[in-house]
């Protein structure tokens, strides 16, 4: 953090965005596997097709994490071009220990076995989205996502609200603190390769957020009898810097668009699927675009992903670099605003493509 980490320690933990109660999926599959209510039918274009893209999901950029840190110029360039044509890229030889992301996979899934009474001891609050639950939900007639959701946050640690932390199963508390902590240190270092391909001195990014806050966000989506109808979660651009998820090794469902098609990204096992967000996109002045993904549900598996969100002290304005506006046309695609707004204001709105970037727009 060098010298200002603890510059806000002593602040209060944040609260962040209210969100109306809607049922559990789960218990709803649990109760009956064939029903889908009207609330998660979506409308005929924005539903799955069948339109095979898969063929794309191989081209999908895998970059070599340890050839980054060691400073690999061709593996730079790799990322930069990941970052510009795709917003989206997986990792290996990332450094995350196999038995920590086991661990995590094994502990999830039985947290999610757990009676609804149980799971529900953690039930998010109305007025904030940490906990157990659903967030982004603003109205009654909204349609609404095929899962349910863990959304923790992590670090710095005085913003935990334990309360909402399972102690069941046992130990889970410690593995989501110890696979976090894994994730960061994946994070950080990216954040180094990041700074470089914006031709910024390698701790620069870091520095940017004052404080790097990590969120989390462990997603389970239940089987559906009619997949072709629903959304697992809604299309949407990650509000944060980058966001770093893990897959299951073997049940497909993420989707990003990539040239208006919605291209699979089919797990590699032990990589990470790592996405540009929107700050990035604001800092780099539109040079790198985050990237509008969402997860498909499954007719007769369940899955479960893990999320880790990386973002600014909300206190932190953000705006294009000078460096990476255009010297010739000197145009700024975004104005400065306060973080804390823009995420919230972000969190107020039901979850809608790149929507929620106009409020960082500067209008042409």
């Amino acid at each position: 953090m060098g010298s200002n980490g603890n510059f806000l320690d002593n602040e209060e933990a944040p609260t962040y965005a209210p969100s109306i109660p809607v049922p559990n999926v789960q218990e709803l599959v649990r109760k009956d596997p064939l029903q889908v209510p009207q609330r998660y039918v979506r409308e005929v274009e924005d539903r799955p097709k069948d339109t095979d893209t898969s063929y794309l999901s191989s081209v999908i950029p895998v970059i070599d994490l340890s050839l980054l840190f060691m400073g690999n110029n061709e593996e730079l360039t790799k990322l930069d071009l990941a970052c510009l044509e795709w917003g989206f890229f997986q990792v290996v030889n990332h450094g995350v220990a196999k038995q920590v992301s086991q661990k995590m996979k094994d502990a999830a899934a039985e947290f999610f076995e757990l009676s609804l009474e149980e799971k529900n001891k953690y039930a998010m609050p109305s007025d904030d989205i940490q906990g157990y639950g659903h967030a982004y939900v603003v109205s009654e007639d909204q349609i609404l996502d095929w899962s349910d959701a863990l959304i923790l946050l992590v670090h710095p640690s005085h913003y935990r609200k334990l309360k909402f932390w399972p102690n069941s199963p046992k130990g889970l508390q410690e593995i989501i603190e110890e696979y976090s902590n894994a994730i960061r240190k994946v994070a950080t270092e990216l954040f180094q390769s990041f700074s470089l391909i914006m031709e910024m001195d390698k701790e620069a990014l870091l520095g940017l957020h004052k404080q790097l806050v990590q969120a989390y966000r462990v997603n389970y989506y239940p089987p559906c009898s009619k997949p072709d109808q629903v959304l697992g979660v809604s299309p949407h651009s990650d509000t944060s810097t980058i966001t770093i998820l893990m897959q299951e090794d073997d049940v497909c469902g993420l989707q990003i668009k990539h040239n208006n098609e919605w291209v699979p990204v089919n797990p590699i096992p032990d990589a990470l699927v790592v996405n540009v967000g929107d700050v990035f996109e604001i800092w780099s002045n539109g040079k790198y675009k985050s990237v509008e993904h969402r997860a498909v549900a499954n007719y007769n598996k369940a899955r479960i992903s893990y999320a880790s969100f990386m973002f600014p002290h909300d206190e932190v304005e953000i705006g294009p670099l000078s460096h990476m506006v255009d010297s010739k046309t000197k145009q700024q695609l975004f104005k400065k605003v306060r973080y804390g707004e823009y995420l919230r204001s972000s969190m107020n709105k039901k979850m809608e493509g790149k929507a929620h970037t106009q409020m960082a727009k500067i209008e042409g």
